[in-house]
């Protein structure tokens, strides 16, 4: 069982821009309105437990293991729905707000995309 659990409600008009920079930001409904068009919107659910290195986020399909996680990741995903995933292998995180997870493919993300950590 996941301990984090949501689907993509909507997609911000240019949330593909940072496919370049391997990073996506998802946000719950309450984005700001400055950040809403570059967001995939998610329903806010509660997260279970701390999100924590080695564990998996899963995006659709696809399956990444997370290498670092900012100190805020867990608080901000719970409240607001909102985290910063950063697709570059990174140890450490370089934001309070980043989650960083292995090299892989970036994920291709439609409406009602699953997205789940565990």
């Amino acid at each position: 069982m996941s301990m984090y659990q949501t689907v993509v409600k909507a997609i911000g008009s240019e949330a593909g821009l940072f496919k370049e920079e391997q990073m996506l930001i998802l946000f719950g409904e309450n984005a700001p309105e400055t950040l809403k068009n570059y967001c995939y919107n998610i329903e806010v659910l509660p997260v279970e437990r701390p999100i924590e290195k080695n564990m998996t986020l899963r995006i659709g399909d696809d399956q990444y293991r997370i290498t670092a996680v900012g100190n805020v990741v867990t608080k901000n995903l719970h409240d607001l729905g909102h985290l910063t995933i950063k697709f570059d292998g990174a140890e450490q995180a370089d934001l309070p707000g980043s989650l960083h997870v292995a090299l892989g493919e970036y994920p291709d993300i439609q409406l009602n995309t699953k997205i789940t950590i565990n």
